[in-house]
């Protein structure tokens, strides 16, 4: 078997994005560039002075000049302040606003690509990709840039000095340089790699994390915690062992590093000593020659460590850009046709769809709601009833047919556009960790305190919120959870009730309620029914024999079609349904038995 092929770690696209980022920052990055060549050029002075110091001050004994020197240099260092200061404020708040600017792309991003995505990517890994990617920005637009550039500026200018003080004992200089430079441009390619694996680890470990968490309740009824805390330690030791490769690796450049040093300042020692002997240096030139040969190899080594960071925030860059390369759903609603007023008529011609290639799950739905009216799905688990209201919401695509909307086909319409006509109560009952009166208004946050009020009453909320301490201002907590599931799903259906929408999609929006409180609600509801075209998915049969219409969906086709009397009257797969549920419950509440337990 072949070996699959590795993505490239230098991604173009990646090299790219950074070439903009810098790009939309220049004038800020000019300003730092500017601040830079200031500060090392006066980083200069004091080493510079060494040659003045030895050579003149004190080897002539000319001490007129003491005062001016050590003037010279107390200027130069505050300068260097000054300007370290001004490019920390230049340079670095541009790095975090270029930080936030990309995590605010990012995120509005995602939002918008297709639901697939979210099923077949977990929360915790998104997150990581939208905090912490965008993290190594500053290394591009921030200080890392500027301190490799800044590197470079000082090797320079140092190179200049040396020349003049001893061509030949530079030469040799250089050549021991340039091939450790050469060692760390060949070890930070080796190290590219490691850190765009670090990524990909410590996200999958934000991930789970972040499904232990979420799943706490599960984890600790089934007594799993020690398994988490298991699968938990293994992330972050492959992350550990990630992180201590990275470290051995700059380590070991860091130590070669200081190796060369030696080499260089043993070698300079020995040949200096022999060029004075000889009458071709002074002392001074000896000492300053020292000095300088320090400021050309600090930068040579800081690559090392600047440019490992540098690949971090490539390797983050292009993990970033696998997401805004995707395309999203609303991708080119400039050209499709606005909207308009929409009756609410809505059919679906031969639709046929499948969530992987080859194994269908519609095949070939058709069906008219007209506007106004109300249409029940009904049929085992996994017929394909979700899958209808997916297509519905606009969260799929078909693979074949059409989806009518007032006869438009919904895929030339703008979907932003018909998204805000649509009132969702689905089976999973989602609450912002907010107030209740934020997760009412969600969809409408200019609300009136009237119009929430009365949306709350028509979903039977309104008592249950009174009775809290503090009403509607009451905070439910992550998804909700310091509601019961009864109370969630009044809210989730207030929500929709406040939305006003022309087409409501119900997916077992009273399956947590009590027999009393859905016998209030389903009253609510049939008043918020009212002109709009509903669709209904409902197990529980009794809840929807007032539909204009039920669909009976058997392994992705409607096998039936119809009102509650007509369907039942048949005497076909939906009284078959309704029979065996109504049996059920009667088993169930009414007189349990061995039968009944059988079922359970």
């Amino acid at each position: 078997m072949a070996e699959k092929k590795k993505p490239n770690i230098l991604n173009p696209s990646a090299w790219r994005e950074a070439r903009s980022l810098m790009w939309q920052y220049r004038g800020r990055l000019a300003v730092g560039f500017g601040l830079m060549v200031v500060s090392r050029v006066f980083g200069l002075i004091t080493p510079a002075s060494t040659k003045v110091l030895i050579d003149n001050v004190i080897g002539e004994g000319r001490s007129e000049w003491l005062l001016p020197l050590v003037g010279a240099v107390l200027l130069a260092t505050v300068i260097q302040a000054i300007t370290a200061f001004a490019l920390s404020q230049v340079i670095s708040v541009a790095a975090q606003e270029a930080i936030m600017e990309m995590r605010e792309r990012v995120q509005a991003h995602v939002t918008r690509l297709q639901v697939e995505f979210f099923d077949n990517n977990k929360s915790g890994e998104l997150i990581s990709r939208v905090l912490s990617d965008a993290e190594g920005i500053r290394n591009l637009v921030g200080t890392g840039i500027i301190q490799l550039t800044g590197g470079f500026v000082t090797a320079g200018l140092a190179l200049a000095v040396l020349l003049y003080l001893n061509w030949e004992l530079t030469v040799g200089t250089i050549i021991a340089l340039l091939l450790f430079g050469g060692l760390v441009g060949y070890a930070l390619n080796k190290i590219r790699p490691i850190f765009r694996e670090r990524n990909v680890i410590r996200q999958e470990v934000s991930g789970r994390l972040g499904e232990t968490l979420s799943g706490i309740r599960i984890v600790k009824a089934y007594g799993r915690e020690q398994a988490e805390q298991d699968i938990f330690a293994t992330g972050v030791k492959r992350l550990f062992g990630n992180i201590k490769r990275t470290i051995t690796a700059t380590s070991a450049l860091g130590a070669t590093g200081t190796f060369v040093i030696g080499l260089l300042g043993a070698a300079i020692t020995y040949f200096g000593a022999l060029s004075i002997f000889a009458e071709e240096m002074t002392l001074g030139d000896l000492v300053t020659y020292v000095f300088f040969t320090g400021l050309l190899a600090t930068p040579i080594i800081q690559i090392a460590n600047i440019g490992s960071q540098i690949s971090e925030a490539l390797a983050g860059l292009d993990r970033i850009n696998d997401l805004l390369r995707r395309d999203t759903e609303t991708e080119a609603e400039s050209e499709k046709a606005p909207l308009g007023h929409v009756e609410g008529d809505l059919s679906f011609e031969n639709v046929r769809f499948s969530y992987e290639e080859g194994k269908p799950v519609l095949h070939g739905v058709s069906f008219e709601a007209p506007a106004g009216t109300t249409t029940a799905l009904v049929g085992t688990s996994g017929s394909g009833k979700s899958t209808i209201v997916g297509l519905v919401m606009g969260f799929r695509t078909p693979d074949s047919g059409r989806i009518l909307v007032d006869g438009r086909d919904l895929t030339g319409l703008k979907l932003g556009e018909y998204r805000q006509l649509l009132g969702v109560v689905l089976q999973e009952n989602f609450l912002f960790d907010g107030t209740i009166r934020e997760n009412i208004a969600y969809a409408r946050p200019d609300a009136t305190e009237e119009a929430i009020t009365r949306a709350a009453m028509l979903a039977n909320a309104h008592r249950f919120i009174e009775a809290f301490e503090d009403g509607y201002e009451t905070v439910v907590g992550e998804r909700g959870v310091k509601l019961s599931g009864g109370q969630r799903q009044r809210l989730a259906i207030a929500r929709a009730v406040l939305a006003d929408p022309r087409i409501l999609v119900l997916d077992e929006a009273t399956s947590s309620l009590d027999s009393e409180s859905e016998v209030l609600i389903q009253q609510g509801l049939s008043r918020l029914r009212d002109g709009r075209t509903t669709f209904v998915i409902a197990h529980r049969l009794s809840t929807i024999r007032n539909a204009d219409q039920i669909l009976v969906v058997e392994a992705g086709e409607i096998v039936e079609r119809g009102t509650h009397t007509e369907l039942y009257g048949a005497g076909g797969r939906y009284r078959e349904l309704y029979d065996t549920q109504n049996r059920w419950e009667e088993d169930l509440f009414v007189n349990p038995g061995e039968e009944t337990a059988d079922r359970l």
